[in-house]
């Protein structure tokens, strides 16, 4: 039933000049759907990762702290500046050498390539967080901050209950632009063999030369997955808005 159906498909795209016979081919098929999981399987985690990291960065940067804000700010202004495909080709081809070197007396490396790149755009894309967060702390109001510290609000109290608080609603449109960057990111795995759409798709299209088609099922593929976050955030924004605040 499935296969007649997907091969009535392939005859209908053809006549349009779109070569999609490998959907007909199971193990070309299997790959495909396989890696359309593994991209969806790195955006749930390097987005919750990289928010977590963003607000961990945010909160050393607004610290106070000489021994914390130099460092923070040092691995931001490295983490935006560099191309995050030559941060991922020196966390996999130096670090991860390294550490296989040092762990090969004890079972070997547990870092696979799939992890190394959860790590890598989690922190890149945490150093951007981090930069929105930062810019909304600073835009919480004096007397708001007064007010607490009136209360008898410690600094770690004033973090997480007023400032963080405050400061995710205001940075919230520059972090959910930055989380649908995230999203499309993610296909920088390919560099690396990490079996996600793109991967999965060069592999096919060098054997069926259908570059196009292909193509065109990554970008709708993306275009969904970014539709989706881009929803999440509007209502996000619908859900935490504060009515009269700040007016």
């Amino acid at each position: 039933m499935i296969e007649s159906l997907l091969s009535q498909v392939v005859a209908a795209l053809k006549v349009l000049g779109l070569n999609y016979a490998f959907v007909l081919n199971l193990s070309e098929r299997t790959a495909f759907v396989r890696g359309l999981g593994v991209t969806l399987e790195l955006c749930l985690l390097t987005i919750p990762f990289s928010l977590a990291a963003g607000v961990v960065i945010a909160a050393a940067l607004t610290s106070g702290r000489a021994w914390l804000v130099p460092p923070a700010r040092a691995f931001v202004e490295v983490t935006r500046n560099t191309p995050t495909l030559v941060q991922l080709y020196c966390a996999f081809l130096v670090l991860n050498m390294i550490i296989s070197q040092q762990l090969q007396s004890h079972g070997g490396n547990p870092m696979t390539p799939f992890v190394w790149v959860v790590i890598v755009v989690s922190l890149h894309k945490g150093a951007f967080h981090a930069e929105a967060l930062r810019a909304g702390i600073e835009a919480v109001p004096r007397v708001t901050l007064e007010a607490a510290r009136s209360l008898g609000f410690s600094h770690r109290q004033l973090l997480w209950c007023v400032e963080l608080p405050l400061a995710l609603r205001f940075a919230l449109p520059s972090l959910v632009n930055n989380v649908v960057d995230l999203v499309k990111m993610t296909a920088v795995a390919s560099a690396i063999a990490v079996g996600e759409v793109t991967y999965e798709s060069i592999m096919i299209w060098t054997q069926r030369d259908n570059v196009l088609e292909l193509l065109l099922l990554i970008l709708l593929y993306f275009g969904l997955l970014t539709w989706l976050v881009s929803l999440a955030g509007h209502w996000l924004e619908q859900r935490l808005r504060m009515p009269g605040y700040g007016q």
